[in-house]
C-alpha cells in the first residue's frame, strides 16, 4: 500500500507500521473524524486463501465484540478491490517486548500494574467465550501513559466454534505456547493463562524460560521440562510472586488458575508482607495417562508366562527330540551312560569355576581401583581459614576464592561453594569459595530535577525507604525533585537507607485583592506578603491622589501564580500641578543571577559538603530603587525574584535639565547603580 493512498475514500495512508505473517499494518488518518488510526490490510498473496480470509474476518468479529480500555478498539471493517481491511485505534507507543528490552529491570510494582491491565483485557475476552491463543509481548502495546492494550485476535477462537480447531496444527508463538497446544490439542482458557504466566516470567527476568535452535525443540521443552525458577535469576523476587508464575505455567491445565480473575487476585497480593513466608507452589502429583517406559525386569517377567503359554513350533520339535534321546539313553546300559556323561559334567564344572574366578577378579579390581569419594562440607557462614581447614579435612582442595555481595552472610565469611555443600565428589577435587563482601551497595545518583514518581518507584524496588516532603516553588515544576537527603555519589546499602526528597508542588495561586486607591507602599507590602512582582506605570489623574493606584492589571479577583508580575498605574496628580516640562525615558539594566555555587571551594567531608550544598540557591531576591519625579531612593520601586540573568527596563520621569538615579540590590548586596541618569 503506497503512502498517500486513500482507502475507501476516507482513510489516507501515512506510513507503514509493520508487517506480519497474515497482514500488514499502516498508520492512516481518518479524514472524516480527523484522527489517526491503524489500518490492518490482509496481504495480497493471501487474499485468495479462504482459511486466511476466515481468520482475518474472525479477528474483526472477535475484536468488535470486546469493549475494554485494555483492548485495542476496532472502528471499522471493510473490503476494497478484494482487499480485506480493519480500522483500529492507533496506539502511540511500543510493544511490550521492546518495552521490556528498554526498561529492564522493571520494578515489581510496575510489573504487577502491567499484568493487571493485561489480565483485565483477557478476562473480558474470556467472559465473551473468546480465547486469544496467541498472547505474547509482541501483541501487547504500551502507550505513552503506560496503558497496556492487547491486539491481534487473528487466531482467537470462540469456545463454541469447535469446527475451527485444526487437528495436529499448532497456532500461536512457540515461546508462549501451552503444553496442550504444543501436543496439537485444543486451546482452552487455561491455555491463555499459561501464556500469561510466560509473559509474567519475561517481565520479571527479561527473557523467556525456554530457548532452542528450532520451534520443535522449544515446543518439546514446554511439555517436558519444568519452568526455570525466577528466583534463581533474581533472588529478591518474593516467593509469593514466583508462585503466581509457577501456578499459571503448570503442565496440567487442572493445576493452573481456574480463571483469569483468580490469577489477578493472587497477583494483587503477591507483594504483601502477610505472604512473606509462603512456601513454593508445587502441583499435585497425578497420573495423567501418558506413556511410561517400563524397566527391563518388568518386560522379562511379562515375557515368561507368554512363552510358557504359547510355545513355538521349533520349541515343540526340540522338546520331542530331547524326549527321543532320553528314551535311547535308557535303552543303552548304565555303563554307556557313565562313559559319556561324566566328561561333560567335568567340563561344565571347569568352565563354571573359570567364570566364577573372572567375576571375582572383576569385583576385587573394582574395589581396589574405585576412586575414593567424599562429601563437600557445609562451610557457609564460616571464615575463610575455617572453611579451608574443613575442605582439607574432607580430603578436598581449595580452588579459586571469589568475592560476592550477600545480604544474609556477614562480611569476610563464606557465602557459598561450588560445587554446593553435600555434593559427593572424588577426593582431591577442587572446590571454589565465594567470600561475602557484605550487602550489595548502591551508588546514589543526583536526582534533582528528576520526576519523583519514577525515581521513588525505582529506589523502592532496590530496597530504599523513600520519603517525600512537599514545598511550593516558583522555579521548579510540580512533581520534580528539588533536594535529596542522601548526597549524590555516596555508596549505601539500600535496605538500610532512608532517603527523603523535597518535591515541588509548583507555584501557589493568589487571588488578587483590589489595590486601587492604595498607596504605593501598601501595594508593595501586599506584593511582598504574597510573593508577587510589581511593575509601575505613571499617569496624570485628577480623581486619584498623587502616589496612589489608579488601576491594576490583572484586575481584582484574578487568580495568578506566585512570582507573577502585576502592573500598577500610579497617579502623578492632576496635570495642572506640574509647573515645568518633564522628560520621560527608559534605561535597560542587566541583573546577573548568582547561583551560590561552591565549585571553587576545596573538598571536605560529607558534613561540610552538606552545608555547602544547602547554601546554594535556585533564585535571587532583587529590589530596585529609583529616584525621579515620582520615586525616591528611600523606597522600593520594584521587588522580584530571578532564576537567571535578567534585563529590566526602568522608566524615568525627570524635570528638564535634571537627572535621575537607580540602585539594584540582589540578596542584600548592591550589584548595579547610577546616580546620574538623564535622557541624553
Amino acid at each position: 500500500m503506497r503512502t498517500g493512498y486513500t482507502l475507501n475514500g476516507r482513510y489516507r495512508i501515512i506510513r507503514s507500521l509493520g508487517e506480519g505473517g497474515m497482514a500488514n499494518v499502516y498508520l492512516a488518518h481518518d479524514l472524516i473524524l480527523d484522527r489517526d488510526v491503524s489500518v490492518k490490510l490482509l496481504r495480497l498473496d493471501l487474499r485468495d486463501d479462504p482459511g486466511t480470509v476466515r481468520r482475518f474476518q474472525r479477528e474483526a468479529l472477535a475484536a468488535t465484540e470486546l469493549v475494554n480500555d485494555n483492548i485495542v478498539q476496532v472502528y471499522d471493517v471493510g473490503e476494497e478491490n478484494g482487499m480485506q481491511y480493519l480500522v483500529m485505534e492507533y496506539v502511540e507507543g511500543t510493544d511490550l517486548k521492546a518495552y521490556i528490552k528498554k526498561h529492564f529491570p522493571i520494578a515489581y510494582q510496575e510489573v504487577i500494574q502491567i499484568m493487571e491491565q493485561i489480565l483485565n483485557a483477557v478476562k473480558t475476552a474470556h467472559e465473551h467465550n473468546i480465547i486469544h491463543r496467541d498472547l505474547k509481548p509482541q501483541n501487547i502495546l504500551i502507550d505513552e501513559n503506560r496503558v497496556a492494550k492487547i491486539t491481534d485476535f487473528g487466531i482467537a477462537v470462540a469456545l463454541s466454534e469447535h469446527s475451527l480447531t485444526q487437528t495436529n496444527t499448532v497456532l500461536g508463538s512457540v515461546h508462549y505456547l501451552s503444553p496442550e497446544q504444543a501436543r496439537g490439542g485444543m486451546a482452552t482458557k487455561q491455555s491463555d493463562i499459561y501464556s500469561l504466566g510466560i509473559i509474567l516470567y519475561e517481565l520479571l527476568t527479561g527473557t523467556v524460560p525456554f530457548e532452542g535452535e528450532t520451534a520443535v525443540s522449544i515446543a518439546l521443552k514446554h511439555f517436558q521440562s519444568e519452568i526455570p525458577s525466577v528466583r534463581d535469576i533474581d533472588p529478591r523476587i518474593p516467593q509469593a510472586l514466583e508462585n503466581v508464575v509457577l501456578k499459571a505455567t503448570s503442565k496440567r491445565p487442572a493445576d493452573r488458575y481456574t480463571d483469569v480473575a483468580s490469577m489477578a487476585d493472587d497477583l494483587a497480593t503477591s507483594l504483601s508482607p502477610k505472604r512473606a513466608g509462603e512456601l513454593r507452589f508445587r502441583p499435585a502429583e497425578n497420573d495423567d495417562g501418558e506413556t511410561k517406559v517400563l524397566p527391563a525386569s518388568a518386560l522379562s517377567a511379562a515375557a515368561v508366562p507368554h512363552a510358557i503359554a504359547k510355545p513355538t513350533g521349533e520349541e515343540t520339535a526340540e522338546a520331542a527330540t530331547k524326549d527321543a534321546t532320553a528314551a535311547n539313553d535308557q535303552s543303552t546300559g548304565k555303563k554307556k551312560r557313565k562313559k559319556y556323561r561324566h566328561p561333560r559334567r567335568r567340563k561344565f564344572l571347569i568352565a563354571g569355576g573359570i567364570i566364577f574366578l573372572i567375576i571375582l577378579g572383576i569385583f576385587i579390581g573394582m574395589a581396589l581401583f574405585r576412586p575414593q569419594m567424599t562429601n563437600v562440607p557445609n562451610v557457609v557462614g564460616d571464615k575463610e581459614t575455617a572453611a579451608r581447614s574443613a575442605l582439607v579435612s574432607a580430603k578436598l582442595k581449595v580452588g579459586t576464592v571469589h568475592k560476592t555481595s550477600s545480604a544474609t552472610v556477614k562480611i569476610h565469611r563464606v557465602a557459598r561453594t561450588e560445587p554446593r555443600s553435600g555434593t559427593q565428589l572424588k577426593q582431591n577435587t577442587v572446590v571454589d569459595l565465594w567470600i561475602s563482601t557484605g550487602p550489595k551497595r548502591y551508588k546514589v545518583d543526583d536526582y534533582q530535577g528528576d520526576s519523583y514518581a519514577s525515581t521513588a518507584a525505582k529506589l523502592e524496588a532496590l530496597g530504599f525507604a523513600v520519603h517525600r516532603e512537599s514545598v511550593h516553588s516558583t522555579s521548579v515544576p510540580a512533581g520534580k525533585i528539588m533536594q535529596q537527603s542522601v548526597l549524590a555519589g555516596k555508596s549505601v546499602v539500600p535496605s538500610k537507607t532512608d532517603i527523603t526528597f523535597t518535591v515541588s508542588t509548583g507555584s501557589e495561586t493568589v487571588t488578587l485583592a483590589d489595590l486601587t486607591n492604595k498607596t504605593k507602599r501598601q501595594a508593595q507590602s501586599y506584593a511582598t506578603n504574597h510573593n508577587l512582582n510589581l511593575a509601575f506605570q505613571y499617569a496624570y489623574s485628577s480623581d486619584v491622589d498623587k502616589g496612589c493606584i489608579i488601576r491594576q492589571s490583572p484586575g481584582e479577583g484574578a487568580v495568578v501564580q506566585e512570582g507573577d508580575e502585576i502592573t500598577l498605574a500610579v497617579s502623578r496628580g492632576s496635570q495642572s500641578e506640574s509647573s515645568s516640562s518633564v522628560d520621560e525615558f527608559s534605561v535597560n539594566v542587566k541583573i546577573p543571577f548568582d547561583s551560590g555555587s561552591t565549585d571553587d571551594e576545596s573538598e571536605g567531608d560529607d558534613e561540610s559538603s552538606s552545608s555547602a550544598s544547602s547554601s546554594s540557591s535556585d533564585s535571587n531576591l532583587v529590589q530596585i530603587y529609583l529616584k525621579d519625579q515620582d520615586h525616591s531612593l528611600s523606597s522600593i520601586y520594584k521587588q522580584m525574584t530571578i532564576t537567571a540573568d535578567t534585563t529590566v527596563t526602568l522608566p524615568f520621569a525627570v524635570a528638564s535639565g535634571k537627572s535621575g538615579a537607580y540602585k539594584v540590590v540582589r540578596d542584600g548586596h548592591v550589584v548595579a547603580s547610577d546616580n546620574h541618569v538623564s535622557k541624553n
